[in-house]
């Protein structure tokens, strides 16, 4: 699952609500937050579970797979998001607390929100003082400045992760090649006039910018410090922890950073001694070492694998320590419009219509894991408007059982396959709810004669080597991909851009799994987000949603929720909207 935030409306800060320019949104879901020792199902959803302030013991996390990268400047899974804040402070961050008060975005490096100039097109930032990386040295604008360079201008060393910078950014008057080759100069549009503070100088106003910064692309990086690629093995901490191991493919081991200073932090506590990660181990051992105690959380935060969850939910003293949490993403499958038969739309079409929805809800174990859907945009996000579902199938309420597979045959024969063809559906393999419904899709194509064959790769380089490398798909043949979104910030633009503009199809590292490039989206979310009326961005959203839909790049499966397990012994545990997983920054453990 790409996920990289969830999504749900959010009401910014006072003053970034002043500013003209700032985004802003009403809260309409979540309710109020509350504190609970005892331990009952979906007690996590909008209150703290165990809350203590007890020091010591170790937090254990396992993990399915490997990250993309625990590089902040070169990751873009959302559980690394989450769990890079215990190492990696952006210049703002989302409040850690549960319901609704996980969305409001605050200063985390930075004294305060931007302070926008130009119409928006200019912002400044300034950091606190007195903050030290976990080595001692000062840390300043200036690493803020070469971590952003770094992780948006060099895609041939670091390729994960968005793009808005680059976007967005005034570039040099001879393009910025980034600072693997550029060792003496440097982004003009990103000043630093002193330690303490940053301007940034877009090419256009940008409404979501405080968003932005809160992407740990913002992380200070000390360039004397930067290996490139390698970097990972030897991250310099931010944060309240640092790395004392990491093994590549194995797992971490995280310590208490001795400069991290409460003082200039108001958001991080160092209650455990230590956090260790563990890599590579199938879903279902973590699931059993959850139930059994033997582990704190599931680093992925994408839920139960079918297989344990229905033992789990029909138990009562294990259904207590679950949370049924709405992730706010997107399940999905991406048709490649660059691979043949799918470069016709009506191809895409005939997928579109074939699909049986419920099949594949059920193959994830029912309704638990969400509702089926039939937008890109989930009902939870800022911007979702609800209309006519553009391609009604037997898996949508009110479609008699043949509809969607009458239609699906109309447009095979548009397409000029009357028969079908045979293509290839590529999905994680250590995501065991993802293959299951994978082989629903299989079964549902084959009905109308397109004859699926699933290729299965890991998590860790799905995006890097396998769905989002274009060169890989195309020569792969993978005309269908599993996918999993949701918002790199709790607004429409954040949701939509990075699967639907094509200025962001990259080489690797690629996120519009698609590869749409069509010039009226593009110049859709372009114009919305320089918008100064809200409510005319909000309205843009829901239209950009419509027409990507026409398009047929995207079948929206499922509105996304997670069964995540909390053992007993952790404590500080809560879902976060603003991730749509368990808050990672301040989880303590008994043991």
């Amino acid at each position: 699952m790409r996920t990289i935030r969830s999504s749900k409306t959010a009401v910014l800060a006072a003053a970034a609500a002043a500013v003209v320019l700032a985004a802003t949104s009403c809260s309409s879901s979540g309710g109020g937050t509350s504190s609970s020792s005892s331990s009952s199902y979906n007690a996590g959803i909008t209150g703290v579970v165990n809350p203590s302030t007890h020091a010591g013991g170790t937090v254990a996390y396992q993990l399915s797979s490997t990250p993309d990268s625990m590089d902040p400047g070169n990751t873009y899974y959302a559980f690394m998001w989450d769990f890079s804040r215990l190492y990696a402070r952006a210049l703002t961050t989302f409040t850690p607390a549960p319901g609704t008060g996980g969305l409001k975005l605050v200063p985390d490096l930075a004294t305060g929100l931007g302070t926008p100039s130009d119409g928006g097109k200019t912002w400044t930032y300034h950091i606190r003082t007195g903050l030290k990386f976990s080595d001692g040295t000062p840390i300043t604008t200036a690493d803020v400045k070469y971590a952003i360079e770094r992780s948006n201008y060099a895609p041939d060393v670091l390729s994960n992760g968005p793009t808005y910078f680059h976007q967005y950014l005034v570039d040099n008057s001879t393009p910025y090649p980034g600072p693997y080759k550029d060792k003496t100069g440097g982004l003009d549009s990103i000043q630093t006039p002193d330690t303490h503070t940053i301007v940034f100088h877009l090419k256009q106003p940008f409404a979501d910018f405080d968003y932005l910064v809160s992407n740990p692309q913002t992380a200070p990086v000390p360039a004397a410090k930067d290996t490139g690629a390698s970097y990972v093995n030897n991250i310099v901490s931010s944060g309240s922890y640092m790395f004392s191991s990491y093994t590549d493919g194995k797992g971490a081991t995280l310590v208490k950073n001795p400069n991290w200073s409460a003082g200039s932090d108001p958001l991080r506590k160092q209650y455990p001694d230590k956090i260790t990660i563990d890599f590579n181990i199938a879903q279902t051992t973590v699931d059993q070492n959850l139930i059994a105690g033997n582990t704190t959380l599931d680093m992925a935060g994408a839920g139960m694998a079918a297989a344990t969850q229905a033992t789990a939910l029909s138990n009562p003293s294990q259904k207590s320590h679950i949370d049924d949490a709405q992730s706010g993403a997107l399940a999905y499958v991406a048709i490649s419009t660059n691979v043949a038969p799918f470069n016709n739309i009506h191809c895409r079409q005939a997928v579109e219509y074939a699909i049986d929805k419920t099949s594949v809800q059920t193959a994830t174990g029912g309704d638990v894991h969400g509702d089926i859907a039939s937008t890109v945009l989930p009902p939870t996000v800022n911007g979702y408007t609800q209309y006519p579902d553009q391609y009604p199938t037997p898996g949508n309420a009110g479609a008699d059982s043949t509809q969607g597979l009458n239609s699906a045959k109309q447009q095979l024969s548009m397409c000029g396959m009357p028969n079908g063809f045979t293509t290839n559906l590529s999905a994680r393999s250590d995501r065991p709810n993802e293959i299951a419904m994978a082989q629903a899709i299989q079964a549902s194509l084959k009905k109308v004669g397109i004859n699926v064959d699933i290729q299965q790769y890991p998590s860790g380089k799905y995006f890097t080597d396998n769905a989002g490398a274009p060169a890989f798909v195309h020569s792969h043949d993978l005309g269908l991909m599993m996918m999993a979104w949701a918002a790199d910030w709790p607004t429409g633009y954040g949701f939509l851009e990075q699967i639907l503009d094509g200025a962001t199809i990259k080489a690797s590292g690629n996120s519009n799994l698609s590869e749409l490039n069509d010039p009226n989206i593009n110049q859709m979310l372009s114009s919305a987000i320089q918008n100064t009326d809200e409510s005319a961005r909000l309205q843009a959203w829901g239209t950009i949603d419509k027409a990507a839909m026409q398009q047929a790049a995207i079948v929206p499966l499922l509105y996304r929720k997670d069964l995540l397990y909390r053992p007993a012994a952790a404590t500080n545990i809560y879902v976060t909207e603003a991730y749509g997983m368990y808050d990672y920054l301040n989880v303590g453990s008994t043991k």
